[in-house]
């Protein structure tokens, strides 16, 4: 499957769960105090604490990995979870960061 179709899957059960969340959250740039909208969106942004980043790819790279901290690091959210759908057992997929 897509990761969008595994995105709103996902989005379903915190829904259902009353778990407050958002659907690509938008995450400008500030840069020299202006708030640059450089495209970059926050697959699930959890209860304003934790960010997602899903994945249905082969194999997770290290650019993957960038792109969760520089989205935590932006943010201000010192926890986050890359989830890589793309495996036989989830746990396999899941990889978590703490800054």
């Amino acid at each position: 499957m897509l990761e969008s179709t595994y995105q709103h899957c996902l989005a379903h059960e915190l829904q259902t769960n009353h778990i407050a969340f958002k659907l690509e959250h938008p995450l400008p740039v500030v840069y020299k105090d202006v708030h640059l909208e450089c495209g970059y969106r926050i697959d699930l942004l959890v209860e304003d604490a934790l960010i997602l980043e899903l994945k249905a790819v082969e194999m997770v790279h290290n650019i993957h990995k960038a792109q969760l901290l520089t989205y935590m690091k932006l943010a201000g959210i010192k926890q986050g979870l890359l989830i890589n759908f793309n495996v036989i057992r989830l746990k396999e997929g899941l990889t978590s960061f703490v800054l």
